[in-house]
Formats: structure tokens, sequence, C-alpha cells
């Protein structure tokens, strides 16, 4: 499930979420788009995970399946058939393909099939059976496989008549390039660190609270992020230095293999998946802060960040996807942190004749 925003009942499954936080220019867009009644046939949903995109995807669904009649905003109260079916996966008018494992920060695990899509696509041409219009969504669109995105592109061509199309992304630069100049994108906006700490308050009041202090802070407003890192603990394995690549980079080979022991246990796959996303963000936080001293030394420097920014999401990416060793994955990470150069890939990826 992806963890997005702030409901009812503390929960953090997109489909039941009543209420969301932090996106009202994004709402706005898409209620200007519907009031004037140019609402485009396919909507590109962009951002880090665990800000709200999925959250916002069904809001809109709601929305447009009871009717589109609320000019306040998107809500629709949880009681309302519509809201209730949607919640429940049973509305014969949205048809929703999911791309990743159910875990707090949506890590794609599984591909999108070509046959998915098609009947995603078939299913979109029918007639509505309960509203006036059809919706699918697609979360994320990055786990499509090359064939189902040229399946999906036939759709965006010749999209049906009152069809909407939510595209959930996080990261539109995998996406063919057709398929984002057929789409509107809209971009939502990472939460402030006080709004996590609020949403945090409501969702895990249990938690201890400078531990949610620590967890809003470190999460580049993911509230997805934050959750995950007090459910299980990952808070206490990152330093808490300003500069914790810095840290990582200095860890020596007892430290090391403690930290990377700690995702060898059964119960920590999802863990890891998140543990990479925070050394992402590190090296994210580490580029702007070169970026804005703006000295020209520091060109190579912001340069080696973007690439080991990108190398480790691929490790991450074929960990989970090849369900490789963990605590090697670890160790290799920290090894490339530690020199500064990415990992060379064709260590880690299986061989065709294994």
């Amino acid at each position: 499930m992806t963890a997005k925003s702030l409901t009812e009942e503390p929960s953090l499954e997109p489909r039941r979420q009543a209420r969301l936080l932090g996106q009202a220019a994004a709402e706005d867009a898409f209620l200007r788009a519907w009031r004037a009644g140019r609402v485009h046939h396919a909507w590109l949903l962009t951002g880090p995970p665990g800000i709200g995109k999925a959250t916002f995807a069904y809001r809109v669904a709601r929305f447009v399946l009871a009717g589109g009649r609320d000019a306040e905003g998107l809500a629709v109260p949880p009681a309302h058939p519509v809201a209730r079916k949607v919640a429940a996966g049973s509305h014969p008018d949205l048809v929703v393909l999911e791309g990743y494992s159910t875990t707090p920060i949506g890590a794609i695990r599984e591909r999108i099939g070509v046959d998915e899509v098609r009947a995603l696509a078939s299913a979109l041409r029918k007639t509505a059976a309960e509203s006036a219009w059809r919706v699918g969504l697609i979360d994320p669109a990055d786990a499509m496989g090359r064939e189902a995105a040229n399946a999906l592109l036939k759709l965006l061509e010749e999209p049906p008549p009152r069809t909407l199309l939510l595209l959930v992304c996080h990261v539109p630069g995998r996406l063919l390039p057709t398929i984002r100049s057929r789409c509107r994108r809209l971009a939502l906006a990472a939460l402030a660190e006080a709004e996590v700490a609020a949403l945090l308050a409501r969702l895990r009041p249990d938690a201890d609270p400078a531990a949610r202090a620590r967890a809003a802070g470190l999460t580049d407003g993911s509230v997805g992020r934050a959750c995950a890192l007090l459910d299980d603990d990952i808070a206490g394995w990152l330093p808490a230095a300003e500069d914790p690549i810095a840290e990582l980079a200095s860890l020596d080979v007892s430290r090391a293999h403690a930290l990377a022991e700690s995702f060898a246990r059964p119960e920590a796959e999802d863990a890891l998946a998140l543990f990479f996303d925070l050394v992402r963000s590190g090296l994210a936080a580490r580029a702007r802060r070169l970026a804005r001293e703006g000295r020209d030394s520091q060109g190579r420097a912001l340069e080696a960040c973007a690439r080991l920014w990108e190398n480790l999401g691929e490790v991450s990416r074929l960990t989970a996807g090849f369900a490789l060793d963990r605590k090697q994955a670890v160790l290799t990470a920290l090894s490339a942190i530690s020199r500064g150069v990415p990992v060379p890939l064709d260590l880690i990826r299986p061989r065709a004749d294994a």
C-alpha cells in the first residue's frame, strides 16, 4: 500500500482515504479544468513516493464517478455509495492496475504487463455501468514494461469519450516521451516538515514524539516514508548527522557489516527498499547544498552525487526484483558511497546462465 494522507480514521490505504493534506494546488488545478469543461483525458501525477499521489488519484476518481457536483473541492463523503465501492475495490467503472508490492513506500517489485494494459483499455472502451464516466488508474506507471507502455500509448492516442486515465508516476523519465506528451502533467508537492509531523501525530499517536520528529525531518516531505521509519525503526539505522552520507562513508568494517547484517533478517525485506530510498535522499540533499554553493570546483562532486543517486536506485531495484542477497547489497552500496563511485551493476546483475 502507499502511505499518503490524513483521513477520518488513521489508515494508509489510498483508496480508503477521505482527506488529503498539502495538495491544495493540485486539487485546484484539476477543479479549474473540470469546471471549464476542459478535463484532459489523461493526467500524469508526479512527485516522490509517499506524498499523496495515489491518494489524490483516488480522490479524483471518486469525485468524477460521483458526478463531480461539489464545486468546493474534490471531497466525496465516506458514506457516499461511490466512496464505499471505491474503498472496497468494487466500483464497476473504476479500473485499477497496481505494479508494486504492498509496502509502506510502494516499492516497485513487479512489472505491469501488456495483457493487463490491454485489459484495462478494453474495459475503458465499454459503456459505463453506473456513472457518466469510466476511470482508469495505474499506480505506478513506472512499473510498465515497454510492451505495456506501447499498448497504453494506443489508448492515449484514441481515448474513448468520457474516460479519464490517471497515471501515478514516481520517475517520469522512465516513461516513453510519447506517453508523457499525451498526458497533462500535474506535479504534487512534497509536504512541509510540520505537515508530516502533524500527520504522524494522528497516524502514529503511540509513537515516541522524538522518534516522530526525527522521522518527519528525515523523509523530505513523504509521510509514507516517515510512517515506515516508525514502523520498522529504520531511523535508528541511519546516522543523525547533518550529512548522513559523509557518516555512512566513514563507517569502519565492523560497523558496516553490523548495519548490513540488520537487513539480512527475513522481516527486513521492505526495510531495505526504504534504506536505499533514504540514502538517495541524503545524496539529493548533498547535491542541493553543492548547487547552492555554486563554486566551479563543486561540479565534479555534483555530477558524482547524481551518478550515485541513479546507480543506487538501480541497485535497490535489482536487489528487490531478483531477491538478491540483501546484506551484500548494503555492503556494496556502502563501498560505493565511501569511494564516491557507482556500483558496477554487472557485479550484482544475475547471469543468464545462473
